[in-house]
């Protein structure tokens, strides 16, 4: 693969009903954003991770990066789901190059696939409580899955440089904009599809957790009820159009999903104190577009009792940008964050 001159990437959020592009230059004064942009994908394009049109996905792609006018063609992505698995784990302390030669042994314990369907990396985080060990960071894809995206990445004419998870690259993001020392917050994704959960110790992932809950919902009810499809639900969902939904059934529909999303996010909770008694969670910091729904944020925060906002991926990024929306980034923010994590990657990263 032949990269550019440049050691900067574009960020590159493939969902599953909206493509966020980033790009990001940087100075000595910090970032500015130079571009950004969604286009929608109808759904069933890709379900659960897996991209069942890649031509008419590629074809969005390439529209995106015309529109905006981002010439560069680097590109950092990331992916999740049950075909991502995230783990701390703890091994006999040896050197990386030693864990290197042995980690896929090591490794097979902890993933539920055959380890010979997935890619492994992993990153040593430091000595664990037994004096003899450390404590290791593994993350595991399956191979299909990864050959995938970079088909439809290539298939777009651009060049997949880094694929990351979708937890780190919030965690990226979160890092930039936020005072992160001692601090312990769970960092929560809600998406169209998916939702992803990330508990971090001072900037240190403690926890991760993937869950196939998010926003579609909302919009299959809300078709169920009415008989209308995916694309007119949201529509509905969003407050366009009248007659076809009383409000009293849409807030009952938006109330039922968003306490479901609770029940789920606080089992997770659960089970993360279950194994780490002592770190108490301070904050919860949302993103995704189910950030924006009020209903679920007061929710989530009676029932975890713990303070819950929608993150800003842009407090620490300079928008003096003539091309950019002030107001259309202000209500895309929460949806931005992964795709603003991606553009922070460089080539040269890990």
């Amino acid at each position: 693969m032949l990269f550019g001159k440049k050691p900067h990437l574009v960020g590159l959020d493939i969902g599953s009903r909206i493509i966020k592009v980033g790009e990001l230059a940087e100075s000595k004064k910090g970032y500015r954003l130079k571009s950004f942009g969604t286009i929608d994908i109808s759904a069933g394009l890709i379900e659960e991770g897996v991209i069942k049109d890649p031509e008419t996905v590629a074809d969005s792609i390439r529209e995106l990066f015309k529109t905006h006018n981002i010439k560069e063609q680097n590109v950092a992505i990331s992916i999740g789901g049950y075909s991502v698995i995230v783990k701390k784990i703890s091994v006999q302390t040896m050197t990386e190059q030693e864990l290197q030669d042995t980690i896929q042994f090591e490794a097979e314990q902890y993933i539920p696939f055959d380890i010979s369907d997935v890619n492994l990396d992993f990153q040593i985080l430091g000595e664990a409580d037994n004096p003899d060990q450390m404590n290791v960071l593994l993350v595991a894809a399956k191979t299909d899955m990864i050959e995938d995206y970079i088909n439809l990445v290539q298939l777009s004419g651009l060049n997949p440089c880094i694929i990351d998870v979708d937890a780190f690259a919030l965690q990226n993001i979160y890092e930039l904009n936020y005072d992160v020392e001692d601090e312990n917050v769970a960092l929560i994704d809600i998406g169209a599809g998916k939702t992803s959960l990330n508990i971090l110790q001072g900037g240190a992932s403690l926890f991760m957790r993937d869950v196939a809950l998010g926003c579609s919902q909302i919009n299959e009810k809300i078709s169920s009820l009415v008989d209308c499809s995916f694309e007119e639900a949201e529509q509905l969902k969003l407050g366009e159009g009248t007659g076809k939904i009383s409000l009293e059934d849409k807030t009952e529909i938006i109330s039922s999903v968003t306490a479901d999303w609770c029940d789920e996010i606080r089992r997770a909770l659960d089970y993360f104190y279950s194994t780490d008694s002592e770190t108490q969670i301070k904050r919860i910091i949302l993103s995704g577009g189910g950030a924006h729904i009020e209903t679920f944020r007061n929710l989530l925060a009676t029932e975890t009792s713990t303070e819950v906002e929608m993150i800003n991926p842009m407090a620490n990024i300079d928008l003096d940008n003539k091309n950019t929306d002030s107001a259309f980034l202000d209500q895309i923010a929460p949806q931005a964050a992964i795709c603003l994590g991606l553009a922070l990657r460089r080539i040269d990263d890990k």
